[in-house]
């Protein structure tokens, strides 16, 4: 009788980026009041509710003050020196240590605190063939990512910020759209962002509560 082989599991690790110097807002912008706690509080609430099999987070500019107001449970801190270089320091720190049994990686921001677990899982199941994926809501593309590991070697010769829409826009891989309902999560550089974030959560409190 021929032995049957079951397809191993997925390995997905998710990677939180929260080590910018937010210029633009003039404070952490990582330390601002969300719902009770902080923007990168909720961010990595989200990153938990995902499960994902390694979660990994860059910190940067206020480490110390992060680390001291922020539950940082259930993720590995990368520490990057570089921050002030743009994301694709971050991305470059975190390759370093993703696991070794991981397929992909998916890339979240520490300031969109709207990306919801549904458009992460939707986005890891329906792109984890796939070289690179990307969300589709209702108006426009926007994070979370897909990479899948065949693409690392590419993220590390990136550099910048918006470093990685390059690389998807490149035409060198094959890109998977995943639709996902709603628009673009709100991701917080000023205070306009951060007062229209507050705006859209009080909106949709009020309409649940209706």
């Amino acid at each position: 009788m021929q032995a049957t082989h079951r397809p191993r599991p997925v390995f997905v690790t998710g990677l939180v980026l929260a080590a910018g110097a937010s210029q633009r807002l003039g404070q952490p912008k990582q330390l601002l009041a969300y719902r009770g706690a902080t923007l990168l509080a909720a961010t990595l609430q989200t990153a938990r509710s995902c499960r994902f099999d390694q979660l990994l987070l860059t910190l940067g500019a206020a480490s110390l003050e992060v680390r001291a107001q922020v539950d940082l449970r259930g993720a590995e801190v990368i520490e990057n020196a570089h921050f002030g270089s743009g994301c694709s320091s971050s991305i470059g720190a975190a390759l370093a240590v993703v696991d070794d049994r991981a397929d992909g990686l998916v890339l979240l921001l520490g300031d969109q605190p709207g990306v919801t677990p549904s458009a992460v899982h939707s986005l890891s199941d329906r792109a984890v063939t796939s070289p690179l994926g990307i969300c589709r809501y209702g108006d426009g593309l926007g994070h979370p990512f897909w990479f899948r590991r065949d693409v690392f070697d590419d993220l590390l010769t990136l550099h910048g910020d918006k470093a990685v829409w390059k690389l998807l826009e490149s035409g060198r891989y094959a890109v998977t759209e995943v639709p996902v309902a709603g628009t673009v999560p709100l991701d917080v550089d000023t205070w306009q962002d951060y007062e229209a974030l507050l705006a859209i959560d009080a909106r949709d409190t009020a309409e649940a509560g209706a």
